[in-house]
């Protein structure tokens, strides 16, 4: 194996959000440990937006505490807006997410503002994190398919991903399957001029992709992105996931399926595959939650563990 991908799994943070019954502290920890224990060297851990409309985010700082204990884990936190992102910055988080819609409709319907008025915000928001010395990952979502749009041109990520390249050289941007409704050819094709058009300085990775599996084209999604040269993946252990504001949209891509995907391709994660199906397992019974994924229910692949 020569090539390697890097997978951070989203399950503490997207895979959890938009479970009705509140999530014990103790329970969102241990995920975060044994996704470690598997290897999982990035994760998403939370979010620091409003208790009121996000309740299940509202221990964030507490997990992320002791994720920072954990050695070698990048912990990633999203925040919507100013307050969130001096939360995140005080909370120690290395790295702050960032995130905003290309459809006015969804980002309306998410954080209740125009994409003008998100990246002006945002984009001050960029400066500052580097300036403080934190990696800043700017998410896009919906950027092949809107639930209130429909289809999204191509052109229209494209234009945002050039927009949000030029704040800083070297910043990661993610480009979002939001509801599961992208196309492989799509998703390799708007990847592509993306990472032709604004490769990183040192020539590492600059792109990630975050996919769900609603219509069950997460992996397929997940291997186009690879082969257009995206390097860096989302997926939740136990497929778990969903977006409170995109009516329709189910479970992130399963961890462990991308794991297996990339095994069989030959691509190195660093992931223990047993340690990562017992993760898995332990997501999948999260009460509440709604699983997704192929491989833990697959015998051969359990006997590979």
């Amino acid at each position: 194996m020569s090539e390697r991908a890097i997978i951070s799994d989203v399950a503490p943070r997207d895979g959890l959000q938009s479970i009705g019954p509140f999530v014990p502290t103790a329970t969102k920890i241990e995920l975060v440990r044994r996704l470690h224990a598997a290897g999982i060297r990035r994760m998403e851990i939370g979010s620091f937006v409003s208790p009121k409309a996000v309740p299940q985010m509202a221990d964030t700082g507490e997990v992320l505490r002791a994720a920072l204990a954990l050695p070698g884990l990048e912990s990633t936190v999203l925040a919507p807006n100013r307050k969130g992102f001096e939360l995140a910055k005080a909370a120690g988080a290395q790295r702050v997410g960032l995130f905003m819609s290309v459809t006015e409709s969804h980002n309306k319907a998410n954080v209740n503002r125009t994409c003008a008025e998100s990246f002006a915000d945002l984009s001050a928001i960029v400066a500052d994190a580097l300036a403080a010395g934190m990696q800043v990952r700017f998410n896009l979502s919906c950027c092949f398919h809107c639930p209130f749009e429909g289809v999204v041109p191509e052109s229209t990520p494209l234009a945002w991903v050039a927009r949000v390249a030029a704040l800083d050289p070297a910043m990661e941007i993610a480009i979002a399957d939001t509801t599961g409704n992208a196309a492989p050819d799509q998703v390799r094709r708007v990847m592509a001029q993306a990472v032709k058009a604004f490769p990183a300085p040192d020539g590492g990775p600059r792109f990630a992709y975050h996919g769900h599996d609603t219509y069950g084209l997460g992996v397929a999604n997940v291997a186009a992105a690879w082969d257009a040269g995206c390097r860096v993946f989302d997926s939740a252990a136990g497929g778990l996931g969903g977006c409170p504001f995109a009516p329709g949209a189910t479970g992130n891509v399963a961890t462990e399926d991308v794991a297996w995907l990339f095994h069989r391709m030959g691509v190195e994660t660093g992931i223990d595959w047993a340690k990562l199906l017992d993760a898995a397992d332990y997501a999948a019974d999260v009460p509440g939650g709604t699983p997704g994924g192929r491989m833990r229910a697959v015998p051969a692949a359990r006997r590979a563990a």
